[in-house]
């Protein structure tokens, strides 16, 4: 199978013959995967070299000038890096861009801490307006570029993953999925973490929702959960844990509840090894996860029911 990543240049190559709104900036990465496209389209596929805050500015003005920039490169280069460039030459500008990330977390070891990408969903939390995709699947990845570019002058994140479920959903840009449904708890499985949260549940009765948008995040599907499963939960996240957790907090607001927040550690993890390792030592493998969405949702908390 195809990765996402792999998805990713086919798509926006062919965007680009359609829409004559459509840009692409790069920073020396991928650019390989757009030769063909530049060389057909070679006023709007960019590359501004081993710049990274150049490569955000770059991707503002071509949004200044009214076209749809889809910019490129690893999460660490695209959103920590030129942060600053992110805050202002797109948020204080109000001007729209698809930021297209690949490598987040530790999807390649190999490249050590500098090519990690953890906090980047938080990092962009503190900015606002910024719409967030984060696909489990190539296909579902296909969907929400398409979703991102159309997206009229929107700010809008998709995070790529080499990690993915084995099976894609009909995802829409906006709603959670119900994938389970239980009355003891509710987890939360964001993109590549729902095959290991659905491993990790089969003998729990818990409700699980599948988040492939976490921003804006989907209260409402929240809510409606919490009618038959109760006002426990858990978010599995494949980034920084508690990245959501406010979210779910607030739309509980109203309610006694408990969120466990579960995902990427702030420990940094030294030795490069192999994402398996990596995946077990944040605790997100389905081992892991059973016993720790067990024994939170088996507490007996303010939200649980007794099927």
């Amino acid at each position: 199978m195809d990765t996402m990543r792999d998805r990713f240049a086919p798509v926006v190559s062919r965007l680009l013959d359609e829409d004559p709104r459509v840009a692409v900036v790069l920073a020396e990465i991928g650019r390989d995967a757009f030769a063909e496209a530049q060389r057909r389209h070679p006023d709007r596929v960019l590359n501004v070299g081993i710049r990274e805050q150049l490569l955000i500015g770059a991707g503002a003005g071509l949004a200044l000038t009214g076209l749809r920039p889809v910019v490129h490169t690893f999460a660490s280069f695209l959103v920590e890096r030129p942060f600053e460039q992110v805050k202002l030459d797109l948020g204080h500008q109000n001007v729209g861009a698809v930021l297209v990330s690949a490598a987040g977390s530790f999807d390649w070891p190999a490249g050590g801490y500098t090519h990690m990408a953890p906090g980047d969903v938080a990092l962009l939390d503190t900015l606002d307006g910024w719409t967030v995709h984060v696909p489990g699947h190539p296909d579902e990845a296909e969907t929400l570029l398409r979703h991102a570019v159309a997206a009229g002058d929107d700010k809008v994140y998709v995070r790529l993953s080499v990690q993915s479920n084995a099976e894609g959903f009909p995802v829409d840009g906006e709603r959670f999925l119900t994938v389970r449904e239980g009355r003891s708890g509710i987890v939360v499985a964001v993109g590549p973490m729902l095959d290991a949260v659905l491993a990790a549940t089969a003998e729990l009765d818990v409700t699980v929702l599948y988040a492939t948008t976490v921003r804006p995040f989907d209260s409402a599907a929240l809510r409606r959960a919490t009618e038959t499963a109760g006002t426990d939960v858990v978010l599995v996240e494949p980034y920084l844990a508690g990245t959501s957790t406010a979210a779910a907090n607030d739309a509980l607001s109203d309610v006694p509840h408990r969120v466990l927040g579960l995902g990427v550690g702030r420990g940094e993890l030294r030795r490069y090894g192999r994402i398996e390792e990596h995946v077990a030592a944040h605790g997100l493998d389905a081992r892991s996860l059973r016993e720790r969405i067990g024994r939170f949702v088996s507490g007996g908390g303010v939200g649980a029911r007794v099927a």
